[in-house]
């Protein structure tokens, strides 16, 4: 599998996300206040929620909709929640946003 360029990391604020649309379906791309980069699912699995709307903190981005909080590490729903979202590897270099798109499509064709 090969990385692709998805954008510039100067294009996502700290402590936010951007969506990225790829072949497989819609990724969101957070990066954390420590400069750290996670790929998910763009869709919450509760109510479909616009995760790349939602608030990081720390390792975890809570739903805007009905404040599900998931691990950006895991993708696992955190407290009482039940259920997880896909992650994806992803990664920076040179200012880039690298997302290893070939992990999407395997978990799209599953």
């Amino acid at each position: 599998m090969t990385w692709t360029d998805v954008g510039a990391l100067s294009d996502i604020p700290l402590r936010g996300a951007r969506t990225v649309k790829t072949a497989s379906g819609c990724v969101a791309i957070f990066r954390t206040g420590e400069e750290e980069l996670f790929a998910t699912s763009a869709i919450c699995a509760h109510k479909r929620g616009p995760l790349a709307e939602g608030m990081v903190h720390g390792r975890k981005v809570t739903c805007p909709l009905h404040s599900w909080t998931y691990s950006l590490e895991t993708g696992e729903a955190q407290g009482a929640d039940k259920g997880s979202i896909a992650t994806y590897p992803v990664k920076y270099e040179e200012g880039r946003v690298l997302l290893k798109l070939g992990a999407l499509a395997e978990q799209a064709a599953a």
